[in-house]
């Protein structure tokens, strides 16, 4: 179901010309994680996250707001479509809790840095994998823990995210 509902999200943007960027565990699927998906998550600019949130409203099931939680500090809106919650992020003012010095540091999301990946069945464009795995140890939360060795794992030759 996550091909589906990521299909869905992918065009909802590309049909309105939103720049987005897969993160989260998306991402890291990308890179060599093989965890089952929790969620699909992206973020978009700040200027289109209003009509990201009217044109997905139909199937909200945590409505647009900011929020600090589970090492988050952002505005986010949940939908769920097909019963998987797709997670998307406004990118402007996001922060990060760092978890080695117990503080809330920025993630500062560039939509300039990206790799396209063959996934899910569509070309999807990734937080480049440095940024992910900067952003995941520092969340060090269990989930991200899993991710970044599985990534790191991955990182051999010949183990590039177009060889999947």
């Amino acid at each position: 179901m996550h091909h589906l509902a990521t299909q869905w999200i992918v065009g909802l943007l590309r049909e309105r010309s939103i720049p987005f960027l897969i993160c989260g565990g998306l991402a890291a699927k990308g890179y060599g994680s093989e965890r089952d998906l929790n969620d699909i998550d992206l973020f978009v600019p700040g200027e289109h996250f209003a009509s990201v949130v009217q044109a997905g409203q139909q199937f909200v099931s945590k409505a647009a707001a900011h929020r600090q939680e589970e090492g988050w500090d952002l505005t986010y809106v949940q939908f769920k479509y097909e019963g998987i919650k797709v997670e998307v992020g406004n990118a402007d003012g996001s922060q990060i809790f760092d978890a080695s010095n117990e503080t809330w540091v920025p993630l500062s999301i560039d939509f300039s840095r990206y790799v396209t990946v063959h996934l899910l069945g569509l070309e999807l464009p990734l937080m480049l994998k440095d940024d992910l795995v900067r952003y995941k140890s520092i969340l060090a939360r269990p989930v991200d823990i899993e991710d970044v060795c599985a990534i790191r794992e991955n990182e051999e030759p010949g183990n590039l995210p177009s060889d999947r």
